[in-house]
Formats: C-alpha cells, structure tokens, sequence
C-alpha cells in the first residue's frame, strides 16, 4: 500500500520514520523559503515550512481570502500527515493562520497539535495594530527587503515588486479577521515574546490565555529572530511535540 501523496502545501514530502511534526506557517509576504536556515529536523522532529497559495511554487494559485478558508483548504492538504504528534509554529500574522488551523481541526474533531506555538503576535481577540497597515508601497517594499537581507540574501528589484502584492494581500486577510469572543482550544498553547522585539513587546501578547490553557515564554532575539533557527526556539518547539508522543 502506497503511503500518502505529496502536497502542494509543504516543500518536501514529510518523513514516515520521525517522532513528530512542526508545521511552520510563512509570516505576511513571505514563502516557506522564510524558513531555509531551519534544519531539517532535530531530536527525532522535523520541521516542514508550509508553503502557501500565491507565492514560490504556487505563484498561479489564488490566496484564500480569509483566515477560515486558509486554515479549511491548509487542513485537507496536509490532513494525512497528522498521524504522528505534531505542533504548529506561526510568527506575527502567520500566528493568527496557525490558531485558526487548529480551531478548524477541533471543530472537526481531526487530531489536535500537541501544542500551538505562537511568535510576536497579539491574540486573535486584539484590535489589529502594526505600522505595514497603512505603509505605502516603498514602504512595504523596504519591509521585505529587510526580511529577504535577514535570511542573508539580497533582495531582487523584480521579485520584491512581484511581493509588495503579496503581502498587501496578506495584510487585507488580517483586517478582514475579527474575534472578538475567540474559541478556547483543546491543546495548550506557547505564546513567544522576543526580549528586543519593538514590533510587539512579550507584555502585548497577554490576550492568548484567552485562547486555552496558554504559556508565555520570552526568549533573546529581535521581531524577526526566528529566520536564524535559534537553538532555544528549536528545543521549545521539538519539546512540545515529544510531550505529547
């Protein structure tokens, strides 16, 4: 019996021989190429970067226009590979996509990540704050040129034009998000703040134990100190998935 097919919504096929899985989701404007300095796996986990409709591989493809459908059409992709323990990482706006996936596979009564890790990101219940909101397009564009230069590239006229849609896009996916009474989850959840971070302080991310039974971990590091792979972000993560093997 052949095992399960390859999906357009992970870069690589997943491996049937680890412990478990973190679904890492892309933050506004990016690919899963965000996530290119992330090992493979560490301690028995892998780390599969989600690709998502728009962008990289699926640049013909369109973006679901709300979080919801994302987290519907997330779901049936990756579905068959929920059978080992597994958690989901989302940083800034991908946080909001990784806490609706899960609201969906509870709703469905699908297995349930043993863990929601949540980076930079205010809960879903929060009015929606961040300078890209009403940045221009230059502005915007020097946003991901800093995020391209962080992951130790230099970015591409042509390509960053190409992404200032992209992620205009993505931040009309959060404006249209509202929760004013969000869901409580089945799994607990890790809220991470960053100690440098100046686009959302740890103390920002209060409105999570709203959310389910929530931890709140500050680890050192800048907004974007995730792209590095830091070697405590990794151990947090691959632990949340060992403690429900």
């Amino acid at each position: 019996m052949s095992g399960p097919q390859p999906t357009a919504w992970l870069q690589r096929s997943p491996s049937p021989t680890v412990a478990g899985r973190v679904f890492c989701i892309p933050h506004a404007g990016c690919g899963g190429s965000v996530f290119e300095k992330w090992p493979e796996r560490r301690d028995g986990v892998e780390f599969l970067a989600v690709e998502l409709p728009g962008r990289l591989t699926r640049f013909g493809e369109r973006m679901p226009s709300t979080f919801e459908e994302l987290a519907r059409a997330l779901v049936a992709g990756i579905e068959p590979y929920l059978d080992l323990p597994f958690a989901f990482f989302g940083h800034c706006w991908s946080a909001l996509a990784a806490y609706e996936v899960a609201v969906h596979l509870d709703r469905a009564g699908l297995p349930m990540p043993g863990r929601l890790f949540v980076s930079s990101q205010p809960g879903p219940q929060e009015k929606l704050t961040g300078r890209m909101i009403s940045m221009s397009e230059a502005e915007l564009a020097g946003e991901l040129k800093k995020t391209v230069r962080a992951m130790g590239h230099e970015p591409h006229p042509e390509l960053v034009s190409i992404y200032i849609d992209v992620l205009r896009a993505d931040i009309d996916v959060s404006l249209r998000y509202s929760v004013p009474d969000p869901p409580t989850l089945s799994c607990p959840i890790t809220a991470i703040g960053w100690t440098d971070d100046t686009e959302v302080r740890p103390e920002e991310m209060s409105g999570w134990a709203a959310c389910g039974d929530t931890d709140f971990v500050v680890l050192p590091g800048v907004h974007h100190q995730f792209i590095d792979a830091p070697p405590d972000l990794l151990a947090a993560l691959c632990a949340g998935v060992r403690d429900t093997g």
